[in-house]
């Protein structure tokens, strides 16, 4: 008789947050945030600068940026246009220690479904995912919150193996 798998053992995607960085407010943020909703299908909202920057004519708290979290159907359908883009390929770098991994597009027209505008500079954006188990809620919680155990995390070997298997993807 074979052996059930646990389902509190299974890895799921739990969102994919999309970040575009303009350097400067104006027209670039506006297009930047209309490509934004466009491929992804979602509203974007600013980011703001943290620091002051001279160098590069940085305040704190103007908008320099986009970003937008996808969940759900809509983050996995994302994620596979995403790394079709990148032709299936990460690097072992991509991912962290905690069982999450994110990697850039240089240019949008790369993204498929992206068609070029000329109005529009040649701007890239990072696609980070976050991946939970089942249970991970516990240490968010507010009532009874609780540790996660050390064999019930995520690690970087789980998220590779997860990427390899869900979205066919290579390591170089």
């Amino acid at each position: 008789m074979a052996e059930k798998e646990n389902p509190m053992r299974e890895i799921r995607i739990d969102k994919v947050t999309v970040n575009m960085g303009v350097g400067e407010p104006g027209d670039g943020l506006n297009s930047a945030k209309a490509l934004m909703e466009a491929l992804t299908g979602s509203t974007a909202i600013e980011t703001k600068a943290k620091d002051r920057n001279p160098t590069f004519k940085l305040r704190k708290g103007l908008p320099i940026g986009v970003k937008t979290t996808l969940r759900g159907k809509s983050a996995a359908e994302f994620l596979t246009k995403a790394l079709a883009a990148k032709k299936k390929v990460l690097k072992e770098s991509n991912f962290d220690n905690r069982g999450n991994f994110s990697f850039g597009i240089k240019e949008y027209i790369d993204f498929p479904g992206a068609k070029y505008n000329p109005n529009m500079a040649m701007i890239g954006f990072d696609v980070c995912v976050t991946l939970i188990r089942s249970g991970e809620r516990v240490k968010r919680r507010n009532l009874k919150a609780s540790k996660v155990g050390k064999k019930h995390l995520l690690t970087k070997e789980d998220a590779m193996e997860f990427a390899k298997s869900k979205f066919d993807v290579t390591m170089e």
